[in-house]
């Protein structure tokens, strides 16, 4: 068998693979849009189920495969982002994050100091401000910050965007899309040895959203096993610096509206529920259990502590190590919060597409022998 004949018959159970994935979205997509209540939903998931049956149907071959991720890229992400933003159809969190742009503008917060209904809260940080600041719909510029950062990576693949945990947020108002998207970009440039540059995105990021504060620490071992200590230093006041003028500033103007939104409505503290009520087991707890809510709250909290021994006892020195312990982590916090949902999820998928790519990209990297590599440094120092 030749090398030709070998490497595409290696191909072939990979290419079925995808084409089953595609046909199982396809099933997937349109029976999320019966069961949601939501009109963004709906119209999502009928879009995006015909651009899945029209990849699974391309994905017959090599050749094929590119028309196959662009047709669900077309039909998950694009179509239906251009016509839900067109109709003026978004799901919850992009009609919050343009309404805290227009307090931020007028009072000077982002945040109202007594909220009542959900639809009074803002559960972000302020940086989250800044998106509906911009003109247009936020969406436009939450999609963008992510594929962005994701090409910045090099992990701007079709097949990720048209993932359902990438697209329906895409689509109908991903909040987390910006966070993760900046935590992948900071996770990176710390392992490549730019701490400052690394520190900046994290800290970006932590401005944005609490989901993104676990990537500080975790970046902060990174940089302190890949480039010493001065190098932490220098990424550990970037991104503490960063996080803390964006932040800090609110929570001096108005501290009990910032406890009131941003800590007690995110953590089913506060008598109006929050609407984020997947069936993972932290809500479950807190929906049926007596004290379900302080169980849940006592399971997070040892969750994070056995995360940050286990980045004490085995620091990760690699980009795949980091962003792999990263994704675990937060696919604990994700399972155990007590307001939570599958959204939450595209943490753990991205973080974890970041780690196998850069894992299976170090592997692929040839190795240079000793003797050529010292006579090119010698040359280099000459």
């Amino acid at each position: 068998m030749g090398k030709s004949e070998g490497r595409r018959f290696a191909a072939e159970p990979a290419g079925r693979l995808e084409r089953y994935g595609w046909a199982g979205c396809a099933v997937v997509a349109p029976g999320f849009a019966m069961v949601s209540d939501q009109a963004a939903h709906r119209v999502w998931g009928w879009t995006a189920g015909i651009g899945y049956a029209l990849a699974a149907l391309l994905s017959s071959g090599p050749r094929t495969r590119p028309a196959a991720r662009a047709a669900a890229v077309l039909g998950a992400v694009l179509v239906p982002l251009a016509g839900l933003v067109a109709a003026g159809v978004a799901q919850s969190e992009v009609a919050v994050v343009e309404r805290s742009g227009r307090l931020l503008l007028a009072t000077g917060s982002p945040y109202l100091s007594q909220p009542v209904a959900v639809g009074d809260f803002n559960p972000y940080l302020p940086g989250m401000a800044v998106f509906g600041v911009l003109p247009g719909d936020a969406r436009w510029w939450l999609g963008g910050v992510f594929a962005v950062c994701l090409a910045g990576v090099g992990l701007s693949r079709a097949a990720l965007l048209a993932c359902p945990l990438v697209a329906l947020p895409f689509a109908v108002g991903g909040v987390d899309l910006p966070v993760v998207g900046l935590m992948c970009l900071g996770v990176v440039l710390a392992g490549r040895g730019r701490p400052g540059r690394a520190g900046l995105a994290l800290g970006a990021a932590a401005a944005l959203k609490w989901t993104a504060w676990p990537a500080l620490p975790v970046a902060l071992v990174l940089v302190t096993a890949a480039r010493g200590g001065r190098s932490a230093l220098r990424y550990a006041a970037t991104g503490s610096g960063t996080a803390a003028a964006v932040v800090l500033p609110f929570v001096l103007i108005d501290p009990a509206g910032f406890q009131r939104n941003v800590v007690a409505f995110p953590l089913g503290l506060t008598s109006a529920a929050s609407p984020a009520e997947s069936p993972l087991p932290g809500r479950l707890l807190a929906s049926y259990v007596p004290g379900g809510t302080v169980i849940a709250l006592v399971l997070l909290a040892a969750a994070a502590l056995l995360t940050g021994v286990s980045l004490v006892l085995r620091p990760p020195g690699t980009v795949p190590a980091a962003a792999a312990r990263l994704a675990l982590g937060l696919a604990l916090a994700t399972a155990l919060m007590p307001a939570t949902r599958f959204g939450y999820l595209v943490y753990p998928l991205v973080l974890g597409a970041l780690a196998y790519r850069e894992r299976h990209a170090t592997r692929s990297v040839p190795e240079v022998p000793a003797e050529r590599h010292t006579r090119a440094g010698a040359g280099a120092v000459a």
